[in-house]
């Protein structure tokens, strides 16, 4: 059995104008990197001030969450914001 568990998350900024689609081992460690690096111009949510979660799916496979992340970050904004919704309406 693998002990790993990948994430596949989407953040985004203060005003949600901006998404982040991303995959990590570990979510939580993730998202407080996200935060500090708020206003960084050396990464594209730094620059956009991605920090706020809004959407996560649990994977076993990292394989499975890299294609799961590939697949969204195809989709349109709307089709992302429909699936945030389903899981974070507000």
């Amino acid at each position: 059995m693998n002990p790993h568990r990948y994430s596949l998350y989407i953040i985004t900024n203060p005003t949600k104008t901006v998404l982040y689609t991303g995959v990590t081992n570990d979510l939580v460690t993730r998202l407080q990197q996200h935060c500090q690096n708020r206003g960084s111009a050396a990464t594209f949510a730094g620059t956009y001030h991605c920090y706020q979660l809004m959407y996560f799916e649990h994977y076993q496979q990292v394989d499975q969450a890299i294609a799961r992340e590939k697949e969204i970050k195809g989709w349109t904004r709307a089709k992302k914001d429909a699936l945030i919704y389903q899981l974070n309406p507000d």
